[in-house]
């Protein structure tokens, strides 16, 4: 009997031990002149007691054995003639980490900017403003987990001159429903089906319209 549950014991996986470090804050130089740094707080990823990956923000728990959660790292500003290293924090894309095998791998999200872009996530889609490299145009991008071409892409009111961030959609459920919020204030609601994704209908009300009332 001692044997037989001693061989169990060997053959059943082994679990990694993924953990995130302490909160750091850091600079984080939004442009590429790298005139006007912002306070950003990032956090090691480790996997077995091994630094793997520095992050930002909180995770989202996709399944219980998957979550994904943004990278940041360094990056080295030195120019070839000059001496050492100039080190300067950057926001990059999403990373996917399986708790079973410890892996981590960098998600591929379309038209993603790190720089502007902050994604909502809703169980394994992710919605939010892609930014298109070719023209500088702002799209409403809902992609999901899988899937290379994005089941969302919508064009959005163009951003103000000088104005970089892009708010994170807002994601509802029964049924689900993500609403992006444009340059102009303007709200753009669609609803999630699967592998579909639609405008969402007009919220119908049933109050009766009220009388005029005599003057």
């Amino acid at each position: 009997m001692l044997f037989v549950l001693s061989a169990v014991a060997a053959a059943a996986p082994r679990g990694h031990g993924i953990a995130f470090g302490k909160w750091m804050t850091v600079k984080w130089f939004a442009d590429a002149a790298g005139a006007t740094p912002v306070e950003i707080k990032v956090r090691p990823l480790y996997v077995d007691g091994r630094l793997r990956e520095y992050t930002l923000g909180e995770p989202h728990e996709v399944t219980d054995r998957v979550f994904v959660v943004q990278q940041a790292y360094r990056l080295n500003d030195a120019l070839a003639e000059e001496r050492g290293s100039q080190w300067k924090w950057q926001r990059g894309g999403w990373l996917l980490v399986e708790r079973a095998t410890g892996r981590v791998r960098r998600l591929s999200l379309p038209e993603f900017d790190p720089s502007a872009s902050q994604a909502g996530w809703y169980r394994d889609y992710a919605a939010y403003c892609g930014i298109s490299g070719k023209d500088g145009k702002r799209y409403a991008v809902v992609a999901q987990l899988g899937r290379r071409a994005p089941l969302l892409r919508q064009e959005l009111a163009t951003a103000p001159a000088g104005e970089m961030g892009c708010p994170a959609p807002a994601w509802q459920r029964a049924p689900a429903r993500v609403t992006f919020t444009s340059a102009g204030g303007e709200t753009h609601t669609f609803e999630v089906r699967g592998h579909d994704v639609d405008p969402a209908p007009a919220i119908e009300t049933n109050e009766e319209p009220k009388a005029e009332e005599d003057p």
